[in-house]
């Protein structure tokens, strides 16, 4: 009798982890994990029927959508993954603190949106990247910029030292998010420094607009 459901782990034909339904149908596993976090961070919310819901809107999509056989540059490190997610928890709790204080003082702040430029250039990458930045309170990714590996953010307050802090923290978003699903070569990328921002001639701070 043929299984319904066969799991490989070493098929050169197939994916790495993969399930393959009857003869046709495979499902990549690390991307079904992928799928699914990236469904709970759209919801911003860990949660058991979060995991649940995205896992099965995960597998549905790939089923009905499937993929041609393409190296998506998608890898799971587990260690990688559990410094991603307390980061995570961390940033969107001191962020919120932060939010709540701006919202609350008497001083307003004007916002701004910064040009930081990346590191990593696979498109999924740049997706992740852009998607956990937007996920914490006081900052939005309003374009990513594919040609040059740039993001442009919006943040709430827009004085310098709060520009180079939200640098900082895309920079690390981008480090935790590659160290915990890139390939060993953008890995190598962001253990370099931080690219520097390109001199326009202009005064500091031009590349800054208010808003």
């Amino acid at each position: 009798m043929r299984r319904l459901v066969t799991f490989s782990f070493r098929n050169k034909d197939l994916p790495p982890f993969s399930a393959v339904f009857g003869r046709r149908r495979v499902l990549d596993l690390p991307l079904i994990a992928w799928l699914t976090v990236i469904w709970v961070l759209l919801w911003s919310s860990l949660n058991w029927a979060n995991l649940l819901t995205g896992a099965v809107v995960a597998v549905a999509v790939s089923l009905a959508f499937p993929l041609p056989k393409v190296d998506l540059g998608l890898r799971l490190h587990p260690w990688g993954i559990l410094r991603l997610s307390g980061y995570l928890l961390y940033d969107m709790y001191t962020s919120g603190v932060k939010v709540t204080r701006q919202i609350h003082g008497r001083h307003p702040r004007r916002g701004a949106v910064i040009a930081v430029p990346l590191r990593c250039r696979s498109d999924l990458m740049l997706t992740a990247v852009a998607v956990g930045v937007s996920n914490v309170p006081d900052s939005s990714v309003v374009e990513v910029r594919r040609a040059t590996a740039t993001v442009f953010v919006h943040i709430l307050d827009g004085r310098p030292t709060e520009l180079a802090a939200a640098r900082r923290s895309v920079w690390r978003m981008e480090e935790l998010m590659v160290r915990a699903f890139g390939t060993r070569d953008e890995i190598e990328r962001v253990a370099a420094p931080p690219p520097r921002l390109p001199h326009t001639g202009g005064r500091p701070g031009d590349q800054e607009e208010s808003t």
